[in-house]
């Protein structure tokens, strides 16, 4: 089997998994980056983790990697909207996404690293795992092609409606 097709199955599998015994559907509920809800984001993110380390041949738990990825935005809030005790997002939805992760499932300590260091160098504590930093690495390409999209559709609906 193609090792795409592996990495694909397993995210499948958890995201099964975590809609079934987590809260997961509800990062549905809340926009991440223009139009681009969390639970895409972070499928995104799932996928764009195993890429890399298939690409770069890295010596990585699959398994643990792809559930940091996935929960790595697990906050459960829409952090567009005013509120004193989410500000700054950037810096306090790690813990956040650590705390309802922790409430929901089981952890390993590399998958709370994943977690909790995601947002390094925002954030200035160093990921532990290579599977933290691929995961921080991942969620910055995909959060800047989210934007990016998002931007390009303003642009060309602006200069259309003009």
């Amino acid at each position: 089997m193609e090792r795409q097709e592996t990495y694909r199955l397993l995210i499948e599998h958890e995201i099964k998994h975590l809609e079934e015994h987590a809260r997961f559907l509800e990062t549905k509920n809340y926009t991440q980056h223009g139009g681009i809800t969390v639970y895409e984001h972070c499928i995104n993110v799932a996928f764009m983790s195993c890429k890399i380390a298939d690409k770069y041949h890295l010596d990585v738990n699959y398994l643990s990697l792809i559930r940091g990825a996935l929960l790595h935005d697990y906050f459960l809030y829409d952090w567009h909207e005013k509120n004193p005790a989410h500000s700054p997002h950037g810096f306090k939805h790690p813990r956040f996404a650590l705390d309802n992760a922790r409430q929901d499932c089981s952890l390993t300590a590399m998958e709370e690293n994943i977690i909790l260091r995601h947002m390094f160098p925002l954030t200035p504590a160093f990921p532990a795992y290579k599977e933290s930093w691929i995961v921080s690495l991942a969620d910055k390409i995909c959060a800047s092609a989210e934007m990016y999209q998002n931007y390009k559709q303003r642009l060309f609906a602006s200069a259309s409606a003009k």
